[in-house]
């Protein structure tokens, strides 16, 4: 190991200052420090009851896992977040006013921080599976925007996870975009195409602790696929297959891109168990367990995210058949997974989850009831805007029946109608490409909302229609639905003016 100073997590974590900002490293919960920043919050409550101010900043990739947000939002010891996260407690602390929140683009927050809009960055805590005799590190199982947080931060701290040591050199590539205007194209015209380093550089000077550590990232599984999840899964991929018969995509198919959670999970087995559609690649954000099974079947063929998104007993599987997914799987920062140039050269399908999503086509990603942040928008937008054929998925109910997910108007509106080209639920498949307004609105009614919802939509949507109207909305009614869910618990007891 190079001659950087060894030392327990509590002592690095009395290292960072009242007011700093924290960048972390990792992205959708793995890859991220574990340790130090738990000790930081031991030693913001310990600040805290001898009556002294201790906040910082926080600046992730994305998501993190408890040992991040949990634990400095209970120690209230959160002054910003930024840019995604999916945290009960860190949700709360947002939502309670606690904690500044900035929602972002994915793809732009490595921009951002090199640019400075969210101040200097004063520490940088990352996990490294290696460090080389130079002092440049080897990450674990996720990049995120760590080679930007460690060139830009004045101090480093890094965690060294024996866990993945030895295990994942060779699987990542690692490039810093330049600055506008000296940016180069990004010379990435497959998902294999390699641009960058195996690598991250780091300033030996910068390094003030080193905090060695052996722990995996300890993902939940998934929940069992219920009705709906498969639905999903069968209507989408039976959608890309009648694409493809018609040649509405290419015969060799074209990369995947998928959310997180259980329906995307659900999605992308779906599509690889249907023998009509052809062995794919991914270029994405996260790599799920589904993929890990698609590659052992040879029906994914090769794979390039921003992290291994993957339960203990699936990333064994991939260390256990280094053989088959060591020259397969790609680790990337987000700045490059997520980016238009390479999204729309390479032509990438996206599949996105939705919270609601409204009669015209307009997605609602992160605000339940348009007030309470859920998550943040992720890099979902970042995909739709800049795919070849952007997807959306949601159940159309939730709560048991008493929220309609497709509604009248979105409550907040993440992804417009310009950038959602398909919406499916349970239901069915709405192809929204080359259709008004009104038509848009029949399609996804008849085809995507629940039964129990079907009547409401017609009779809000004929309170507008034949008014000359480009974009039949009712502004008295556009939010009836929601109103009734408010003050009665559910949106079937919606009335309408007249």
């Amino acid at each position: 190991m190079y001659n950087y100073p060894v030392m327990t997590a509590q002592e690095a974590a009395r290292l960072i200052n009242n007011n700093d900002v924290i960048g972390i490293g990792g992205f959708s919960s793995v890859g991220t420090p574990k340790v130090v920043p738990a000790a930081l919050a031991e030693y913001a409550n310990q600040l805290h009851a001898e009556g002294k101010d201790f906040k910082v900043g926080l600046i992730t990739g994305g998501a993190t896992g408890p040992q991040v947000d949990t634990a400095l939002a209970q120690a209230k010891a959160v002054k910003f977040r930024t840019p995604f996260q999916s945290n009960k407690d860190m949700r709360g602390a947002i939502n309670g006013g606690d904690v500044q929140y900035f929602d972002c683009h994915l793809s732009m927050i490595g921009q951002d921080v090199n640019y400075g809009f969210l101040g200097n960055v004063d520490v940088a805590i990352v996990e490294a599976s290696e460090i080389m005799e130079n002092g440049n590190i080897i990450l674990s199982t996720s990049v995120g925007i760590s080679p930007t947080l460690l060139k830009v931060a004045k101090k480093i701290i890094i965690e060294l996870n024996a866990a993945h040591t030895g295990k994942l050199t060779g699987m990542h590539d690692i490039y810093v975009p330049e600055m506008p205007p000296y940016r180069k194209p990004f010379m990435i015209t497959s998902p294999g195409d390699r641009i960058g380093t195996t690598y991250c550089e780091v300033d030996p000077k910068k390094v003030i602790a080193v905090v060695e550590t052996n722990m995996t990232d300890n993902q939940a599984g998934f929940k069992p696929l219920d009705d709906d999840t498969r639905a999903i899964g069968a209507h989408v991929s039976n959608f890309l297959v009648s694409e493809l018969k018609r040649g509405g995509i290419p015969k060799e198919f074209l990369p995947l891109q998928s959310g997180v959670g259980n329906i995307a999970n659900a999605v992308i087995g779906a599509l690889g168990d249907n023998p009509d559609v052809p062995a794919f690649s991914m270029f994405t954000e996260v790599i799920q367990n589904s993929v890990i099974d698609l590659m052992l079947k040879g029906r994914c063929n090769y794979v390039t995210g921003s992290s291994l998104s993957l339960t203990d007993d699936a990333l064994e599987t991939m260390y256990a058949n280094m053989d088959v997914f060591g020259e397969r799987v790609l680790l990337r920062s987000q700045e490059i997974t997520n980016h238009p140039e390479c999204i729309r050269r390479l032509g990438i399908i996206a599949l996105n989850t939705a919270l609601e999503a409204d009669i015209f086509g307009n997605v609602n990603s992160t605000h339940v009831l348009g007030t309470k942040m859920m998550n943040g928008i992720g890099g979902s937008a970042d995909f739709a805007r800049n795919a070849f054929l952007s997807i959306f998925t949601t159940p159309s109910m939730a709560k048991g029946g008493m929220i309609s997910s497709i509604v009248p108007m979105v409550t907040h509106t993440d992804s417009s109608e310009h950038s959602v080209r398909v919406l499916v639920t349970e239901q069915g498949v709405a192809d929204l490409r080359g259709k008004s307004p009104s038509q848009r609105a029949r399609l996804i009614i008849e085809n995507c909302a629940h039964p129990d919802y079907k009547q409401l939509l017609w009779d809000y949507l004929k309170l507008s229609e034949g008014k000359g109207y480009h974009t039949p909305h009712s502004l008295r009614n556009a939010f009836q639905m929601h109103l009734a869910f408010e003050e009665t618990g559910d949106m079937r007891n919606a009335k309408f003016i007249l």
